[in-house]
């Protein structure tokens, strides 16, 4: 690894105790106390986390992008036009001319085509994404192409609303890499993925320098970036779990932002001249899953007894205080067919009586697996303690985020408390996840959340697939509140909050901006005054 790490900074990146007591992190240097231990690829075919997601935003770039001052119209990326078909089914992008990834080589259509066809073939986590309209392994070569190097074309099985497909073709998984870079460290036809886990070849404004899981993650600016040399020479993630120990860095300075604090805390850094606290409305939803292959979870009763344990008021007024709101739904507030009803509350009655009915009048005992820090932890014991008076004695397994993750996604939790962010800025994105089980066996072709939880819903996908289709948007609007209202009331989650990211920073940074979701927060404009 190259020796870049040096004095101060170094300071920062290993958590040396000799710091002074004033510390300032270097004016070209932006180092933030965030929680990263999500990080489980750096592959950008198979992120799926949000620090991963804002790490890819950083290092690659996309087609197009969400545009957040108008939604109904995307940003241009690499491509700096497109068009649909009379048909609706072939996407014409155009590639800008002089774009080049961090390895020097030009970034050409036949990269843009590639990078599509490689997240499609290896079928990972987001890949499903791509994969919806009709593209497969088999045919993908054919459905998407570079006739020359300016020119990509994207083909769908059928006709869907264009700003559905071009929603989905902003998402993290379609990042463009270097097909060459990426090719040469190939091994046994797995399209460099082995590799790509821990090194980059993407154009984007910043490349890699070093991931260290559970500790660090650095990147340096890339000089040639095609829209102008980057506002910081070096971004540091400084994995800090304890909101306490982001508090106190950020009020020495050693750290320019934290990302994980209390309420309290948020409230007590008002007074601060020193610092700039800045609301950021996300499109995150914390819900607890249940997985129904265990045995009371099969039942809805059982289902909605839990939801009927759990103290969302007094949760939202103390330790989620400044981090989120209510929210009993799973399209985010801000989407399209979102819903606002709140039917759940603590009632603890009610809630003995749908358990007598679903054949559990004495309660029973259940585990469940929660990342090991906050507000997850407080999340878990608020539970524990309120599923306690109907006789439900739950057992708290805690543990980093990638673990937790991956025992989620193998189908192996009982109860477990997720935090689900949209890929992309379409109802669809939830509804897809929480409401659509297209094979409910142990390899299916897509591995929703609903897949996870083992909740088998035929009929539900069916209406799922047609309001994707429904071109009329009153109706899909309906359609989409229907979903949800279903889906809470007979679902394997009870949906709790959504997310209000409250970022602290120190006053001399300006510049970043902050999306609805970490997949659109981009730092290079960024610098300190």
């Amino acid at each position: 690894m190259r020796k870049f790490v040096r004095g101060a900074v170094a300071a920062i990146l290993l958590g040396c105790a000799t710091l002074p007591a004033r510390a300032e992190t270097p004016k070209d240097t932006l180092v933030q106390a965030y929680r990263i231990d999500d990080i489980i690829t750096l592959d950008p075919a198979e992120v799926f986390e949000f620090s991963a997601t804002e790490y890819v935003a950083q290092v690659y770039d996309r087609l197009i992008y969400y545009n957040a001052e108008d939604p109904a119209n995307f940003r241009p990326g690499i491509a700096e036009s497109w068009a649909v078909s009379d048909d609706g089914r072939t996407f014409t992008f155009k590639i800008r001319d002089g774009v080049k990834f961090h390895s020097g080589n030009p970034l050409t259509a036949e990269d843009a085509a590639y990078s599509i066809r490689r997240a499609v073939k290896l079928n990972l986590s987001p890949g499903f994404i791509i994969g919806q309209f009709g593209l497969t392994a088999d045919n993908v070569d054919q459905m998407v192409t570079a006739p020359d190097a300016r020119t990509l074309l994207f083909r769908t099985d059928k006709a869907y609303a264009p700003s559905f497909v071009l929603n989905c073709l902003s998402a993290t998984v379609a990042s463009v890499v270097d097909s060459k870079l990426v090719e040469e460290h190939a091994k046994n036809g797995d399209f460099g993925h082995d590799w790509l886990n821990t090194h980059s070849a993407g154009s984007g404004p910043y490349k890699l320098v070093a991931w260290k899981p559970n500790e660090s993650l650095v990147i340096e600016q890339f000089d040639d970036y095609w829209q102008g040399k980057p506002g910081f020479r070096r971004i540091f993630f400084r994995h800090v779990l304890d909101p306490t120990s982001q508090f106190l860095l950020l009020q020495k300075g050693d750290v320019d932002i934290a990302r994980g604090l209390t309420g309290e805390q948020i409230e007590s850094l008002k007074s601060n001249p020193d610092i700039a606290l800045q609301e950021v409305p996300r499109g995150t939803i914390w819900y607890l899953a249940m997985n129904t292959q265990t045995e009371p979870l099969k039942k809805v009763e059982v289902r909605q007894a839990l939801k009927y344990l759990i103290d969302y008021r007094g949760m939202a007024d103390s330790f989620m205080k400044g981090r989120a709101v209510l929210h009993e739904n799973f399209l985010p507030k801000g989407f399209l067919g979102a819903v606002d009803d709140e039917p759940f509350k603590l009632d603890v009655d009610k809630a003995k009586q749908l358990l007598a009915q679903g054949g559990y009048p004495d309660g029973f005992k259940i585990t469940i697996d929660v990342s090991d820090g906050s507000p997850y932890l407080e999340m878990a014991q608020s539970i524990q303690a309120t599923f306690a008076k109907a006789g439900v004695e739950v057992q708290i397994i805690a543990s980093d985020d990638k673990q937790t993750t991956s025992k989620v996604r193998a189908r192996k939790h009982q109860l477990a408390i997720g935090r689900w962010g949209p890929d992309y800025q379409d109802p669809h994105t939830n509804a897809q996840n929480f409401a659509m089980n297209v094979d409910n066996g142990d390899n299916p072709p897509m591995k929703t959340t609903a897949w996870r939880n083992a909740w088998d819903i035929p009929e539900l996908t069916r209406e799922t697939e047609a309001a994707v289709l429904e071109t009329d948007t009153a109706r899909r609007q309906a359609m989409y509140e229907a979903l949800q209202r279903k889906v809470r009331d007979a679902g394997p989650y009870a949906f709790m909050f959504q997310q209000v990211e409250a970022v602290a920073a120190r006053k001399s940074v300006q510049g970043l901006v902050w999306g609805p979701g970490t997949e659109n927060d981009f730092f290079w404009q960024g610098k300190k005054e």
